[in-house]
């Protein structure tokens, strides 16, 4: 079956107006989100192939060298599905936006790989 790559976005501002909420403010986000997110992995478990993670700052190398960057990847999850529809539709509704501060999930098919073996 096809396997896709299913990535996190979330603009900076986004997150940056998250932490400037209070602590208690951020927990009942997280408390509500992270159950919802639990009870989402749970219904798609037979699609999921890696759990992935979110992820931190990002370091660019490029023939300028290595330096900080900005961009708004912020985790990750792989998928199968039948088709890239199909995928897409795995996300409708999503705490990562729809309770978190993301913005959105962008679903790319592997050309290649992964390999997971």
């Amino acid at each position: 079956m096809p396997r896709f790559l299913a990535v996190y976005t979330m603009k900076p501002e986004a997150l940056a107006r998250f932490r400037s909420m209070t602590k208690a403010e951020q927990d009942a986000v997280d408390d509500k989100g992270l159950k919802l997110w639990a009870d989402w992995e749970a219904r798609n478990a037979g699609s999921i192939t890696n759990r992935g993670g979110m992820v931190g700052k990002t370091t660019r190398v490029t023939t300028d060298g290595i330096a900080s960057a900005t961009n708004d990847f912020c985790g990750y999850v792989i998928i199968e599905a039948e088709t890239a529809e199909a995928a897409a539709k795995l996300f409708v509704d999503h705490p990562h936006f729809s309770v978190f501060p993301g913005d959105g999930v962008d679903i790319m098919p592997f050309l290649a790989g992964p390999d997971e073996g």
